[in-house]
């Protein structure tokens, strides 16, 4: 699904050092941010990788030998390894793919969050929720945005502001 329903515009972009500095902020500790990119194709958006890279994310091209949804299997993986390890997790993702790991990490024992649009989040990670899996959207919460989103989603009385409709 798509906030927009077009390709979004540079400012429409999330702002991936936004989100790594809400994590650290956020949970009072240091940040290893991961991002994982398609590379079955042998190419990589290298200018968007030497960003990361400058914003101090790790990243992590997988390709593909047939047709696997290559990086969701390398996020179920990495998620899958930090059961054993400790340390809190943050998955900035909407996808229910990753629903038995996340499961799995929400042991009591860590914190883990998932980055998101609310309304677009599978409706199984909100049966976490009571376990004390945490919910930060990115638009409202971490303001990864450089502007605001056409976003049709319930709105907390205590958050509407008119203005933004006027």
């Amino acid at each position: 699904m798509s906030v927009l329903n077009r390709r979004p515009a540079p400012e429409e972009r999330p702002r991936w050092d936004r989100i790594a500095e809400f994590a650290a902020r956020s949970w009072g500790q240091p940040v290893t941010p991961l991002f994982f990119l398609n590379a079955t194709s042998g190419q990589m958006p290298m200018s968007f990788v030497q960003a990361l890279l400058a914003m101090g994310y790790r990243p992590i091209p997988v390709a593909a030998e047939g047709n696997e949804k290559v990086v969701d299997v390398a996020i179920q993986r990495t998620l899958e390894a930090l059961a054993d390890k400790d340390g809190d997790v943050l998955l900035a993702s909407h996808d229910g793919d990753f629903l038995p790991q996340v499961e799995q990490l929400v042991d009591g024992e860590r914190r883990v969050g998932v980055l998101c649009f609310r309304e677009f989040v599978n409706a199984k990670f909100n049966e976490l929720a009571g376990r004390g899996l945490e919910f930060f959207d990115l638009e409202g919460d971490i303001d990864a945005f450089q502007v605001p989103l056409p976003r049709v989603r319930i709105i907390p009385i205590g958050e509407f502001d008119p203005l933004r409709y006027l």
